[in-house]
């Protein structure tokens, strides 16, 4: 368990990177709260941006974006809820994203899925 934690801890990590790189802000990272746990909360220009960050060494088991389960959807956009109650951003454009890690040999691969919930996320 911990080897996979750090690689969750390094995924998260390139991910803030990746993301600073490209213009966002970040505001917060591991927001948690009784409903779920937020990866990355940041800010591209006009939308909050609520990112959940999947790594993996190989396909083995299918593509990162699939390992999000229903319940951890459910819970996502129940911590995401909270989190816009809390900052009190009733009104607030936001959006969910999906970055995958892919650790490599020679370094890390990035796919970065925006507006998840619209694309993969039609039964939640």
């Amino acid at each position: 368990m911990y080897i996979r934690h750090n690689l969750g801890k390094t995924g998260e990590e390139i991910a803030e990177i990746y993301l600073i790189k490209n213009g966002y802000k970040i505001l917060e990272r591991n927001f948690s709260c009784r409903q779920g746990e937020i990866d990355i909360i940041a800010r591209d220009i006009k939308e909050i941006v609520f990112v959940e960050v999947k790594t993996r060494t190989n396909k083995k088991y299918g593509e990162p974006i699939d390992s999000i389960t229903y319940y951890k959807k459910k819970h996502l956009i129940k911590s995401i809820q909270f989190y816009l109650y809390l900052k009190k951003l009733d009104n607030a454009f936001i959006r969910i994203d999906i970055i995958e890690i892919y650790k490599k040999d020679d370094g890390f691969l990035i796919k970065h899925t925006k507006g998840a919930v619209l694309s993969k996320w039609k039964h939640c």
